[in-house]
């Protein structure tokens, strides 16, 4: 069974060592370079806090620290989560 929550954004950590080039021909090192990020979601569920890490990658919007989240996690066991 599952459950939902909300969950607030924390952290937002751009993984620089991961560079992913979306130009063929680039003038610079960093022309057309996007990279990867890890965000960190506090949720809490029964009165207890957890935190969640996830991976976003290169190219895809990233929410703002400070922004809400949806968690959906698993009513036995409240740290296996999944954000959507």
């Amino acid at each position: 069974m599952e459950g939902e929550a909300i969950g607030t954004v924390i952290s937002v950590t751009k993984q620089w060592w991961l560079k992913v080039n979306t130009k063929p021909v680039r003038a610079h090192a960093l022309d057309g370079a996007v990279f990867p990020h890890v965000i960190k979601v506090r949720y809490t569920v029964e009165g207890r806090d957890y935190i969640k890490r996830k991976w976003i990658g290169a190219g895809r919007p990233v929410p703002g620290v400070g922004s809400a989240v949806k968690v959906v996690y698993r009513k036995e066991k409240p740290a296996k989560a999944r954000m959507s």
